[in-house]
């Protein structure tokens, strides 16, 4: 039995994650109430081993020995975050999708996430969070991997779908993977189906 206080067991939690961990009071829900947690987060903010990013998101912040400072929160963890707080299911979109994958290695200012829940804009620093809500079938019934591929081959295009584009892709995913997609055709805009079914018979 832990007969730590839940202050201490919050921040040990904490200490033993990686630096730009992001976390919200659910996260410590199997540790204490939620008004309890919001306290010890509220405190341990104030005590500098944490810093709040948004309303009831915060980040253990990670120090570059390089750049001498603290570097800038993940959008991409925050967005999971705030999904992760309000239960809304989320997956890259566009620019952010293909950014997320390699697919692009332009780092977009503006990390835009299709959602089930509300339309929602969030502003991190020099960058924007934004949630757009789409149909429920654009993003459920496949796993987050699957849902955010499909996603990139959207932002992709028809017309820019390439063979070399296609390998790429492929290359991303194993042969379940491959094997899921295939099933889940019925779930996916025509010509994205087409073009997995295309994408599945290549070499990884």
């Amino acid at each position: 039995m832990n007969n730590s206080s839940p202050l201490e067991q919050i921040r040990n939690r904490i200490i033993a994650s990686k630096g730009g961990t992001v976390f919200v009071a659910a996260d410590f829900h199997d540790l204490a109430s939620n008004d309890s947690v919001r306290k010890c987060l509220s405190r341990l903010e104030g005590a500098g081993l944490i810093r709040r990013v948004l309303h009831g998101i915060y980040e253990y912040p990670e120090y570059s020995d390089f750049l001498a400072e603290y570097i800038a929160p993940s959008p991409h963890l925050v967005a999971l975050s705030l999904a992760r707080n309000y239960g809304w299911t989320i997956v890259p979109y566009g620019d952010t999708a293909l950014n997320l994958l390699g697919l692009s290695t332009q780092v977009p200012a503006e990390w835009t996430y299709v959602s089930d829940g509300p339309y929602k804009e969030y502003a991190l620093g020099k960058s924007i969070i934004r949630l757009k809500r789409t149909a429920n079938k654009d993003i459920s019934n496949m796993t987050y991997k699957r849902a955010l591929l499909v996603q990139a081959i959207k932002a992709i295009g028809k017309e820019h779908l390439d063979s070399a584009a296609k390998r790429r892709i492929a290359a991303l995913m194993t042969g379940d993977e491959k094997a899921a997609c295939l099933s889940e055709g019925k779930y996916m805009t025509t010509w994205v189906y087409e073009a997995i079914k295309e994408i599945c018979v290549l070499g990884g």
